[in-house]
Parts: C-alpha cells; sequence; structure tokens
C-alpha cells in the first residue's frame, strides 16, 4: 500500500499535527469528541513537500485520493459534488503546522458553477442566498487561485450598490446579484484570456494547487522569518463541507475568543454577523455585533456556545480562538486554535488558568513566550495629560505609539528603514501589508472589527492598533486622511493608544509601564525554577535602581566611558588625554576621580547587597575628542577670516594631537587593557574611585560588592599587570579609610585569543564575563555597524546565516570558543564564576545556550531583566524535560 496523502477528520487527532497542520489535526480533534464540526477531509503537509519536490505538479495519487475523500463526504451529507439538484459545496482553507494567521488563504462555496447555483437556489428556497454565494465564490477563487486582483471585484460591487442607494450587500436582491456575476465573470474573462472555470473538481484541484503555492508567497515567507518558522515544514489544505451562515436572521457567523486576548480577562470576546458569511467578519465589510449581542439574536445558540467554548478551552488548556457558523439555528465549529494573544494578556491568562487548576505552574511558565514580555515595559500614554482625540475607533491591540501618517506598507518599511517612526494607516490591512505592519509602530484602520486582520497580526506582534475608526476617511490615490475639515498628508504626525481607541495629532506625551500582579507572580515562579542568575548592564544610579526593580541580582556591566561624556567632564576627559606629560594628566585625572567617586557612590548605593561589575574604561581615547572633519572646517574657516589668530593655534595644535590618536581600525586598535598598560594612572584613577566610593558607604554600614573588570585581555600578562594595579589602589584605600572592602577583579573575554588560553587567564581572574558583542565581531571579522548596515541583510534573506550573529548568539563558532573558555578557566579554577555581558544575555535563544554550558548568570539591559528571567526558568524547564537533570 503506498503512501497517504488525504485523511477525513474522522482518521485523525490533535497528535498529528505535523501530518495534518494546527487547524486539519483540531479539526480531527473536534470530530473525534463529538462537536458539531461539519465533515470534510484533509490533504496533508506531505503532499505539500511532495507536490513542491514534483515541481508544484500534482500526481495521479493526489487527485485519487482527493476523489475518494470527495465520494465519502458525498455520503455523509447526502449531496452531490457538481450535482445539479443539491450540489455539495466546500471550503478550502491552509493549515500550517504553526498558525500563520492571515498568511495563507481561503476559498469558500466551491463547487458553484452556473448549473449547480441554480441547484443551491433549488435547495435552500432562496435566489438571493444562492447568488450571494456565486458572486462570492467567483471573487475569492479569482483572487486565491487564478491572481485577479480583488480590488476590481470591490470596485463592481460598490458601483452596482451605488446605483442602488444600497449600503450593506445584504441591500442587494438576487437580480442585482446576478448582475454582478455576470459583470465578475466578464472581468475574469478579460483578465485571465480564459472563462471562470466551471468544472467543480478542476476548482478543487486548482484551490489545493493554490493554497500549496502560497506556502511560498511573499507574505508568508516574510511571516516566517519575523517568528523564526521552519521554511520546510509546508502547509495542509482543509477541504471542508460548507455551512452557510447567509441564510437568513436565523443564520449568521462569528469569530471568538474564550478570554480576552487584549487583558486576559474571563470572558468570551469577539464578534458576530447576522445573515453573512465567515470572510465578512474579518474582512471589515461590515461592522460586526459584539459577541454578546447574540445572546439577545439567538439566546439558545448562544447558551450553546458557551459551553462549548468552555469545553473547549478545558480539552485544549488554553484560551481558544473559534471561527463559528449558525446555518438556520443550528451551531457548527468551523475551527479552534489556541488564541493569538498579547503579552499582558498572555501572562494574566497563564497565572489564572494555574489559580483555577487547569495548569500547573511549570505550564504556566511554558505557556508565556519570553520575547513578548518585552511588550510590556514599553511605555504608555500617560493618563493624567488632558487630550482631545481627533477620532475614535476600536481598541483592538493596547500599547500606544507616535509616528508620521502612511499610507502603504511599502512606504512603512522604506521610512522605517531610514530610522523614521510611522504609523500605518489603511482602509484595512490585508496579508500583503504584513511588512508594513512589522515596520510601523502602530497600525490605524477606518474598517475591521476586533478580529480583523489588523487586529490579529497587531496583537501577536505586541503593536497598538485601532481599527474600524469610522471617523476618518482615507483617500488611497490622494494619500490623505481626513478627519471632520482637517486633511492630512503622508508625513504628518499622529499618535494612537490601543488601549482605548483613540485617534491623536501630533505626539503625545508617554510613561513607563506599571507591572501586574500576575506579571510578578508568575516571574517569582519563574525565580523557583531556574539555575541561572540574572544581572543587569547599568552605567548610572537610575539605570541601577530600575534593574533592581524589575529583579535584577547585581550589575553584571557598568561602562565607565558613560560616565565620561557628560558636557561638564568632557572638558576634563579632554585635557586628560591632550596632556602634554605625566604631571599634566595628573591634574586632570584628580579632577575626574570625586566625580567618578560619586557616580560609583550612588550605584553602589542603588545596589546594596547585589554585586557590581564596573568595567574600566574601554573605547579608544580619540573618542572624546572633537571629529577630525569637523576641525578642519573649523580651521579652514578660521584661515579664510584672518581675525583670531589665537583660536586657529589652539585649534591646529587639537588637529595634531586628534590626527596623532586617529587609528586606522580602532575596534583593534589603542584600547581596552592596552590603554591601561600604556598609561596606567588613568585605570589607577578608576581603581581608586571604585574603592574609596565603597569605603565610604562601608562606613555607612552598607554592604559593597564591587568586581572590578579588565577589558579586552588576550595574554595572560595584560591581565596580571592590571591585577597588580587594582590591588594596589584598593590596598592604599584600606590604608587610608581603615575599611575592608571584599572584592574581585576579573576580565571581560572578547577575543578568540582569550579564549583559547583561557586556562592561563584564569590564573590572575576571580570571573570571566563574555562580552559577546565584540567577541562576535572578532570571531567572524565582521565589523558589527558594516555588516547591519550593508551585508547582513542580504546574508539572513539568502540564509548564508540563520540568525543575525549580533542578536542571537551563533552557538556554533562564538558559542564554541566561549564554551572552550568555560571548560579551560574551570580546569585551572573550578570556583571561577561565569557570566555574559553582551546584548546576548537577554536573547532567549542565547539565555538557553549559557544555561547549557554552566554560566552563573547572564547580564542584559534593565528592561530585558523580566525577559531573562523568565526566559533562564524555561531553558531549565527544557533541560528538565529532556531527562538531563
Amino acid at each position: 500500500m503506498g503512501k497517504q496523502y488525504v485523511y477525513l477528520f474522522s482518521e485523525g487527532n490533535a497528535d498529528m499535527r505535523e501530518l495534518l497542520g494546527g487547524k486539519g489535526a483540531n479539526l480531527a480533534e473536534m470530530t473525534k469528541i463529538g462537536l458539531p464540526v461539519p465533515p470534510g477531509f484533509t490533504v496533508s503537509t506531505e503532499a505539500c513537500r511532495e507536490y513542491l519536490r514534483r515541481d508544484q505538479q500534482i500526481w495521479d495519487e493526489l487527485r485519487d485520493e482527493t476523489i475518494d475523500a470527495l465520494r465519502n463526504l458525498e455520503e455523509t451529507t447526502g449531496k452531490k459534488f457538481g450535482d445539479r439538484k443539491n450540489p455539495l459545496l466546500v471550503s478550502v482553507r491552509s493549515g500550517s503546522v504553526f498558525s500563520m494567521p492571515g498568511m495563507m488563504d481561503t476559498v469558500l462555496n466551491l463547487g458553484l458553477n452556473d448549473e449547480t447555483v441554480q441547484g443551491l437556489a433549488a435547495a435552500s428556497g432562496s435566489d438571493r442566498f444562492a447568488f450571494d454565494c456565486y458572486r462570492r465564490f467567483i471573487q475569492m477563487f479569482s483572487d486565491v487561485v487564478l491572481k485577479v486582483d480583488h480590488y476590481l471585484f470591490d470596485r463592481a460591487l460598490e458601483e452596482k450598490k451605488k446605483s442602488l442607494g444600497v449600503k450593506d450587500d445584504t441591500g442587494l436582491d438576487a437580480t442585482a446579484l446576478q448582475e454582478i456575476i455576470e459583470k465578475y465573470l466578464k472581468i475574469v474573462s478579460e483578465k485571465t484570456k480564459e472563462p471562470f472555470p466551471q468544472d467543480p473538481l478542476e476548482q478543487l484541484i486548482l484551490s489545493i494547487r493554490a493554497v500549496f503555492d502560497s506556502w511560498n508567497n511573499q507574505r508568508a515567507v516574510v511571516y516566517r522569518q519575523i517568528h523564526k518558522l521552519p521554511d520546510h515544514l509546508g502547509t495542509a489544505v482543509n477541504v471542508q463541507s460548507m455551512v452557510f451562515g447567509n441564510l437568513g436572521d436565523d443564520s449568521g457567523t462569528g469569530v471568538a475568543f474564550t478570554r480576552n486576548p487584549s487583558d486576559g480577562t474571563k470572558e468570551l470576546y469577539g464578534e458576530f454577523l447576522i445573515n453573512a458569511q465567515g470572510e465578512d467578519v474579518v474582512a471589515g465589510t461590515r461592522t460586526p455585533l459584539p459577541i454578546a449581542k447574540m445572546n439577545e439574536y439567538m439566546p439558545d445558540v448562544y447558551k450553546q456556545f458557551v459551553e462549548l467554548c468552555e469545553l473547549l478551552e478545558n480539552h485544549y488548556q488554553d484560551i481558544q480562538d473559534i471561527e463559528f457558523t449558525v446555518e438556520r439555528g443550528t451551531l457548527y465549529l468551523l475551527q479552534t486554535r489556541n488564541g493569538k494573544r498579547t503579552a499582558a494578556s498572555a501572562v494574566k491568562i497563564a497565572v489564572n488558568m494555574t489559580e483555577e487548576g487547569i495548569l500547573t505552574r511549570e505550564d504556566a511558565l511554558r505557556r508565556v513566550d519570553p520575547s513578548q514580555l518585552d511588550q510590556l515595559l514599553h511605555r504608555r500614554i500617560d493618563p493624567d495629560v488632558k487630550l482631545d482625540p481627533i477620532a475614535k475607533g476600536l481598541p483592538a491591540s493596547p500599547g500606544a505609539a507616535s509616528g508620521q501618517l502612511v499610507f502603504t506598507a511599502d512606504e512603512a518599511e522604506r521610512l522605517s528603514g531610514d530610522g523614521v517612526k510611522v504609523v500605518l494607516v489603511r482602509p484595512e490591512t490585508t496579508p500583503d501589508d504584513i511588512h508594513g505592519i512589522v515596520a510601523a509602530q502602530g497600525i490605524l484602520t477606518s474598517r475591521g472589527g476586533m478580529t480583523s486582520h489588523a487586529a490579529v497580526v497587531a496583537r501577536g506582534m505586541g503593536k497598538p492598533c485601532v481599527s474600524g475608526s469610522e471617523d476618518i476617511r482615507i483617500d488611497l490615490n490622494a494619500k490623505t486622511m481626513t478627519v471632520d475639515d482637517k486633511v492630512f498628508n503622508v508625513g504628518d504626525i499622529i499618535s494612537i493608544d490601543g488601549s482605548n481607541g483613540e485617534v491623536y495629532a501630533g505626539t503625545v506625551p508617554m510613561i513607563d509601564p506599571e507591572l501586574s500582579g500576575e506579571f510578578s507572580m508568575l516571574l517569582e515562579w519563574a525565580d523557583e525554577v531556574r539555575q541561572l542568575g540574572v544581572r543587569a548592564n547599568a552605567d548610572t544610579p537610575e539605570d541601577a535602581r530600575k534593574a533592581r526593580e524589575f529583579g535584577a541580582a547585581g550589575i553584571g556591566l557598568c561602562r565607565t566611558e558613560h560616565m565620561f561624556m557628560s558636557q561638564d567632564r568632557l572638558p576634563v576627559v579632554q585635557a586628560m588625554i591632550l596632556a602634554k606629560d605625566h604631571e599634566e594628566r595628573q591634574q586632570a585625572l584628580d579632577k575626574l576621580l570625586p566625580m567618578q567617586q560619586d557616580d560609583f557612590t550612588e550605584i553602589f548605593r542603588a545596589m546594596e547587597d547585589l554585586p557590581v561589575t564596573i568595567r574600566l574604561l574601554d573605547p579608544p581615547l580619540h573618542e572624546f575628542l572633537p571629529n577630525l572633519e569637523d576641525l578642519l572646517v573649523d580651521i579652514t574657516l578660521l584661515r579664510e577670516r584672518g581675525n583670531d589668530a589665537k583660536e586657529l593655534r589652539q585649534k591646529e595644535e587639537l588637529l595634531k594631537q586628534v590626527r596623532s590618536l586617529h587609528e586606522f581600525n580602532p575596534m583593534l586598535g589603542h584600547r581596552g587593557c592596552r590603554l591601561g598598560i600604556v598609561t596606567p594612572e588613568i585605570y589607577k584613577m578608576q581603581a581608586l574611585a571604585i574603592f574609596k566610593a565603597a569605603a565610604t558607604l562601608a562606613k555607612e554600614g552598607k554592604t559593597v560588592i564591587p568586581e572590578v573588570m579588565i577589558p579586552l585581555v588576550g595574554h595572560e600578562t595584560e591581565l596580571k599587570l592590571m591585577r597588580e594595579l587594582v590591588l594596589e589602589a584598593a590596598a592604599e584605600v584600606k590604608a587610608e579609610s581603615g575599611q575592608n572592602i571584599e572584592f574581585k577583579v576579573g576580565t571581560m573575554i572578547e577575543l578568540p585569543r582569550a579564549c583559547v588560553t583561557a586556562d592561563e587567564i584564569a590564573a590572575h581572574a576571580d570571573f570571566f564575563s563574555f562580552g559577546t558583542n565584540d567577541l562576535t565581531q572578532t570571531t567572524f571579522g565582521f565589523s558589527r555597524d558594516d555588516a547591519e548596515g550593508k551585508f547582513l541583510l542580504e546574508y539572513l534573506q539568502q540564509k548564508v546565516l540563520p540568525e543575525n550573529p549580533f542578536a542571537v548568539l551563533d552557538r556554533d563558532g562564538v558559542g564554541s570558543l566561549v564554551k572552550t573558555a568555560v571548560e579551560k578557566g574551570r580546569g585551572t579554577k573550578p570556583e571561577l564564576k561565569l557570566g555574559i555581558c553582551g546584548e546576548h544575555g537577554g536573547d532567549p535563544s542565547s539565555i538557553e545556550f549559557c544555561h547549557q554550558i554552566g554560566l552563573n548568570y547572564v547580564s542584559c539591559s534593565p528592561y530585558r531583566v523580566p525577559v531573562a528571567r523568565l526566559a533562564a526558568a524555561h531553558a531549565q524547564l527544557n533541560h528538565t524535560s529532556q531527562g538531563k537533570d
């Protein structure tokens, strides 16, 4: 017996996701547990992969299996595919293994043609209904399968409604719909040079091909890139017998979530339409009603629906996104899937379900994606500021955004690439707008509801969205948005609040987020599970306090060069650099020392009882001096004017100094510990400032734990010399203050040589902190700024590299060096403390790697600390579930 490619819903279950796709597996599972699911079958993901292997050709065995499944469907429903009297109609939907909402296309009412539409009219008793289904099918099929622009059909429909003075599609009678069908068929023949296909089996085969082809369309590829989904899985195709929500006022269709996907409240959340088909709800062509209103129109059906929602949520142990249709008073479930939700909602639902006994704490932790938490840590509109909205819509995805107005996804992508913040404004979004939604700060639409494409995709990405704002009028040709009599053009600044649906002109004041009780509770559970410590990168007392508020267990990186950049200090720093001799340099250092001491005192105070790792000066000294090109311009102008000889001499002297410090490759030049070796008085001043600050607080009875980090060490002798300098400074402060400060001296590992000689370097180190930003640069031979600006995007698009190595740690290359350093370092000194302080310290994948190789902690920006805490818990849970503990 050959391989099976087609499965009836009754043949599958929830465990067959990889073969049947998420939607197909759920339809099979719902059928298995006896829910009211219209019968159907799934063409498997394996069939899609085979189709792509066969150069996009349908083969005989697949055609035969599809026909057999259709025959089974005919027997089950009592209808016949292509029959003139009682035709079987089907829907065709994609269904990948991982949910990709809006990424692939749907065809409804397949099986209709010029003859079967008469049979549908007779069987249903409604000519209007039958012709409505046919015109919908022609438009969907032509758009999805034949690639005829849907705008042409929209325009024809709008023209007909306008000529008859009708607002909604439901106002069109059978005669008007027949006229629209004739117009539609004419559009198809003009654009494709072929008549619209009348053979239902040909329609079905072409639709299956279109779904398979859509796996590699641009928006599907972009979606997978954004969400890091594999490209090889393929999509299944779900063929399901049609049920009709457009048979009159006792019929309808809707989409509902078992809990609020925006804030997590335990309530039914969704929308429905009377006398409509499913696409009407999400397309935004009619404004739907809140799901609770269904209780007024169909109380018995609503009661049954509420009971089924609760059953499904308990069965899947997760929030469910359910599509349903009511056909003449009978409820049908068309699909269920785990609902996309905002980060705030994910946290609340996970904690609440644990409290309700549905989930364990470990399950709750797994349900929240660490990367999503970043959404909760963004700013929002200050509620104390009185603002006058210019328009209002539906609060479709929480958060706030300001930016320049743009009307196309391409504009959004182009301007965002230039560093411009934009808000994408559309009548409604479609899957083709995905790249613009990614690029925009937020999305505003004039049509569509809370379950429209814009709303669902924005919520999944954590972007604010206001949908269905009927106050705004959009002219895509003129590229204008009009509110009352005020016209907004491309480039005008607007702001949106996705939490209340309001739209404002200009920018608005923002405030820091407030974290919920559920958020704190989830992170407490994470702390109970994780083995990896989490510290923060912080250079100021404010950052240190914020890090502590977010649960950091210390500072893993304090970059002292950031303290030198303020306007009051820069002249002193420049005097130190430009000093003609040691005495002159020491005078500048004596001025800098109390400034540095004050900085360290306040940071230590904010982090009392917690370790603070301070990196001594790292960047090349020329970075503190005026720009070479700016100096040349100034000197040229002074020479032309000839009126200030003294200033000219000073500038020329400064230019000489800047040129003497100029380097061809500063990243690999006179920086890091090389500064300390050539000019040890600089590092000595910093070490004295650290220990004087620690002694001051020790006298106040406070516990301070300084860790002095020497940057850019590549040879053990470098660290040996700098360690001696730090110990000398500590001894001087102890003799002066009488305070015995416990401290550590270690190094930042950021060079390949340091990794492979880590056993030698460890002899002089109390800790290693891996600076993976520079280690990635020196391992790949990439200049980060040049790589990201010039060729790295091409590398990612052509899959030369799977990820940006500056965002996600390269485990095979950079990670291998880190692992080598861990093994060699601990081989010399088993108690050696190990951490990571590059940007990778806040990336969940990199954190998992750090857990696997046995680091003690990760360090990241203060606002990434909650992400790192949860990611560290995930790493431990994954480690345990794989039987490694």
